[in-house]
């Protein structure tokens, strides 16, 4: 019997290659397919479109009978978020919308929170499909970037400082309360919940972040194990303080083991992890106080096959058997669904 493969092991086997086969054809406008968070068109010489999809699947992404505003709000901001890891402005994007049945009441919540935050980017809805089935949402995003400035997984050096927008680990935090993996009171699940239903996506601080950041991408399957794909496409290592990682006061009054959990392997941030120059540190600290908390948590290092150490706020390194547990990610073909 065949092992099962993971997700990312998928795509590359049996995707990756006959992709670029036609990316790489004479005069193609694709500049960049699959392996990066957006795909990258040329249609002019001074822009490059910046393409990305993302679909969400009742009961795998989220609980059945979900919040119907909240669903259509989550599915447009985590395909917003790959466009401001590639420091991509919106452009427009599609729907594709696999339905149950068609129930008015849940269309018009739905198409109320999907709007409200196309509104808020001006991004319109530009096509899509819909049909009957188990439901499932795709959309499908267009950003635009200037020629040459779209921010890449492989650009980090060594010497480089590791960054994270925002706080960590409040949208894990809250699905393990849901699922009754420990204990939230009202207050505190009150306040996480939104983390988990509505990210934002940090759209203004990806399109401030072009010439700054060496390399990017948001951070939807775990903070570490989304950062091994910067190392990977990069070819580098890094060491990271498990201890710095930014969490919020309610995750802060949590356990140890819970924290470290949450911030480090916990999926649906959205926020942004990139890497850039120690010469930009003043530039990035000047940019914390306008749009939203940066905190550099470690930095980039040399290595032929890219590891991650973690250390703590002492500097002590984790043991192996620590360090593997928290660099679990997210894999639609391993991990526990919704």
């Amino acid at each position: 019997m065949e092992s099962t493969l993971g997700e990312f092991d998928l795509i590359w086997r049996y995707f990756k290659a006959g992709s670029e086969s036609m990316a790489q054809t004479p005069n193609s406008p694709v500049l960049l397919g699959i392996g990066d968070d957006c795909a990258l068109i040329a249609p002019d010489p001074t822009q490059s479109l910046a393409v990305t999809s993302d679909m969400l699947v009742e009961g795998r992404h989220f609980f059945a009978g979900a919040n119907p505003e909240w669903l259509g709000h989550k599915a447009l901001a985590v395909n917003l978020s790959d466009l401001a890891a590639m420091g991509a402005k919106p452009v427009g994007f599609t729907l594709a919308l696999a339905l149950p049945e068609s129930n008015a009441t849940w269309l018009e919540q739905f198409s109320h929170g999907l709007f409200r935050l196309a509104q808020a980017w001006q991004c319109p809805l530009i096509g899509g499909d819909t049909t009957q089935g188990p439901l499932t949402i795709c959309i499908t995003a267009i950003g635009s970037v200037p020629a040459g400035a779209a921010i890449q997984r492989s650009g980090a050096q060594v010497g480089d400082d590791i960054w994270v927008s925002g706080t960590l680990g409040d949208a894990r935090l809250a699905l393990g309360a849901l699922r009754h993996e420990w204990p939230l009171d009202h207050v505190q699940l009150e306040a996480v919940v939104p983390r988990m239903h509505q990210p934002e996506p940090r759209i203004a601080l990806g399109v401030a972040l072009r010439g700054i950041a060496s390399a990017a991408l948001d951070v939807s399957d775990g903070l570490l194990g989304d950062l091994r794909h910067i190392l990977t496409a990069s070819q580098v290592s890094a060491e990271v303080d498990i201890d710095a990682l930014p969490i919020s006061k309610t995750l802060a009054q949590q356990t140890e083991a819970i924290r470290w959990q949450c911030a480090a392997r916990g999926g649906d941030d959205y926020e942004l992890c990139f890497t850039a120059p120690a010469s930009k540190r003043g530039l990035l600290e000047g940019l914390s106080k306008p749009l939203l908390p940066l905190t550099r948590i470690g930095h980039i290092t040399a290595g032929d096959k890219p590891t991650i150490a973690l250390r703590d706020a002492q500097g002590v390194l984790l043991s192996p058997e620590q360090s593997a547990h928290l660099m679990q990610s997210f894999d639609h073909f391993k991990s526990n669904p919704a």
